[in-house]
């Protein structure tokens, strides 16, 4: 099979991929999903359908593209195989094949360098932590962590989304086996900057600033991941102001002692969680916990039924990135516990 015409395809039907959700298309894209747009482009390459698939709503698109640029993208303290080490394990984690098969592609095919040894440290502490094992002291440095949490909680966010709104692969599903790897790599070899290594902070502007939210204190020796942080983490939550307050309580109280252990196939816990709700409330609940504790297994049925009362794109899309990014914080929050508990080299 030759490459290149399967990996036109791959680019260029993208967008066309995203389900329940319809994605701008760049063309038609202005205001601030035009600046979005024309940033990604130009630092990533191309418009990857992970950032497109927010396009209706302004707020979680500049958010989830400052995510992704300032944590894996941005050249800092620690070398890119390392973020996409910790990419590609967070995204196993959390069952997400679409990431895992593009950032694990990705890594192969950056070029090997000496950072090899400290990659492998850093994979299997962020397997363990993921599991919920002992890790022992982190492999790195209290001046690393802003970027290896970014990234992790960038991917404990992106996973939830694409689990959504995505298919399991980016890749046609009749691509034979055999050149899957292939194909991947060379598509990830076009996903680099057109005009250099991007510099730390540019994409702050897309947001107004805002206060660190507590529990993040672990990226302040990282000024533009804190930024990053900060200004996301407000617009997502300013996004999301109308979600119904029962919904939000529910979502916190189930969250609070979560280690992230799979829920398992079963629904009980779902049917328990939604019985104290009123019936106006649960289908939006519905959505926001299995975003949070199982995304790959929202179904259409579950957006139809949410969108019952909230029938805008932009409105599932601000749902579903509020309890994303929720559980992201959630989750790097005891990560970074896990830090300040082992001690850092």
């Amino acid at each position: 099979m030759a490459m290149r015409p399967v990996v036109r395809a791959v680019l260029r039907g993208a967008l066309r991929d995203i389900r329940h959700v319809a994605a701008v298309p760049p063309g038609r894209a202005r205001g601030e999903v035009a600046r979005v747009y024309e940033q990604a482009q130009r630092d990533f390459g191309v418009l990857a359908p992970p950032l497109a698939l927010h396009s209706a709503a302004p707020g979680p698109l500049a958010a989830s593209w400052m995510l992704l640029r300032e944590t894996l993208l941005v050249e800092g303290r620690v070398d890119r195989a390392v973020k996409e080490t910790v990419a590609t394990e967070i995204s196993r984690a959390n069952s997400c094949p679409y990431c895992v098969e593009i950032h694990q592609a990705t890594l192969e095919a950056l070029p090997r360098t000496g950072e090899n040894a400290a990659a492998g440290a850093v994979e299997r502490w962020i397997r363990a932590a993921a599991e919920g094992q002992d890790a022992g002291p982190a492999p790195f440095t209290a001046d690393e962590a802003p970027e290896i949490l970014g990234v992790a909680l960038t991917f404990h966010y992106l996973n939830r989304m694409v689990g959504i709104f995505l298919e399991d692969s980016p890749l046609p599903p009749k691509t034979p086996a055999a050149a899957r790897g292939t194909i991947l790599r060379t598509v990830a070899r076009t996903m680099r900057p057109v005009a250099g290594p991007p510099a730390a902070g540019a994409s702050l502007d897309l947001l107004p600033d805002a206060p660190l939210p507590a529990g993040l204190e672990w990226s302040r020796p990282a000024p533009a991941v804190a930024g990053a942080l900060a200004r996301s983490s407000a617009a997502v939550a300013d996004a999301a102001r109308w979600v119904p307050g029962p919904v939000q309580e529910l979502l916190a109280a189930r969250l609070a002692d979560w280690d992230g252990a799979p829920v398992g196939l079963a629904t009980t816990w779902l049917d328990e969680a939604l019985a104290a709700l009123t019936p106006q409330h649960r289908p939006a609940a519905r959505l926001a916990l299995l975003t949070a504790f199982a995304a790959y297994r929202v179904t259409e049925a579950d957006i139809a039924a949410a969108r019952e009362q909230h029938p805008t794109d932009r409105e599932i899309v601000e749902l579903t990135s509020w309890s994303s990014l929720t559980t992201a914080l959630h989750l790097t929050s005891r990560l970074a516990n896990r830090l300040s508990a082992a001690g850092q080299r």
